[in-house]
């Protein structure tokens, strides 16, 4: 058997067992990929038309086999399979404590798009709701001269956050804190990142088994969505700094923050999921949360 034939077998297996994706990739052909190369410690960043006909014995075959019966039976995204996840081609350490992250602020960290609205001299960096920590790593990655602090409710994620920070090297730049939204994060923070719970209940209720195996801590954001963020943008303005800017998650929900903010002045920032997922929050804009409406004249 090749490599090509065994990766076909593997597909059409997860084909036909009508499986959710969404943790790193999109399709069966994509997730059939990513599990026979990491059962065969083959790159995943490697040239699949090079390495086709490349010979597999029957021990790979069957330990192949064996992880895809492993998908299909347990419905548990791949990377808690592989206890790896990988975000802007760098790799992280994830298991079922922690969301497998995913966050499309991750793109725009790599490619720089807010950077314009940062401040000049920006060195407190907030990565709140940090999850596995992935967010933290890239934004500390991507900007040297920073101080980064992860924040998270959960102590489980924490410890997995830890795992990654340890083993990127950073621990003398990236703090860790348990913190319930940001109760014990008091700034003042030049960027905050956020990737909070948004999920409406609606949405809970549908979401398939792949993502019910995650925590819901890190999904559920209430009737609306909103119930993370509301409180958040209610306490923000007094942990950001003068010039400080939010860049907030909301994957599917912007029909319901813009009913639950219309007094806000939001930059929608454009990802490969479109330009509705992701916003961006001045300190400036935020202060029309406080401030009282104009009257009429």
């Amino acid at each position: 058997m090749t490599l090509q034939e065994l990766m076909a077998g593997a597909a059409a297996r997860l084909e036909a067992a009508h499986l959710a994706y969404g943790h790193g990739t999109s399709n069966a052909w994509d997730e059939a990929a990513w599990l026979v190369l990491w059962q065969l410690d083959l790159p995943l960043d490697g040239e699949l038309d090079e390495m086709a006909e490349a010979p597999v014995s029957d021990e790979q075959a069957l330990a192949v086999a064996d992880l895809i019966t492993r998908r299909i039976q347990t419905r548990q995204p791949a990377a808690y399979l592989t206890r790896e996840a990988w975000l802007q081609g760098v790799p992280f350490y994830v298991d079922e404590r922690a969301i497998v992250p995913r966050s499309f602020i991750a793109e725009l960290i790599a490619d720089g798009s807010f950077d314009a609205w940062l401040p000049e001299d920006t060195r407190e960096v907030l990565d709140l709701c940090t999850g596995n920590g992935s967010l933290a790593v890239l934004a500390a990655l991507a900007y040297p001269d920073v101080q980064v602090t992860g924040a998270d409710i959960s102590t489980d994620a924490l410890a997995v956050a830890r795992i990654n920070v340890d083993q990127h090297g950073l621990q003398d730049r990236i703090s860790l804190v348990e913190s319930d939204g940001l109760m014990a994060c008091t700034g003042p923070y030049d960027l905050v990142l956020c990737n909070p719970p948004y999920v409406n209940s609606q949405s809970m209720d549908a979401l398939p088994a792949e993502y019910r195996a995650e925590p819901q801590l890190a999904l559920a954001g209430g009737a609306d969505g909103m119930d993370f963020i509301r409180q958040l943008l209610h306490e923000l303005p007094s942990r950001l700094g003068a010039n400080g800017v939010l860049v907030l998650e909301i994957g599917n929900e912007r029909e319901h923050f813009e009913a639950a903010f219309p007094q806000l002045e939001v930059v929608w920032l454009s990802t490969s999921a479109g330009d509705d997922q992701v916003l961006l929050l001045t300190s400036d804009s935020l202060s029309a949360l406080a401030s009282p409406p104009t009257p009429l004249p």
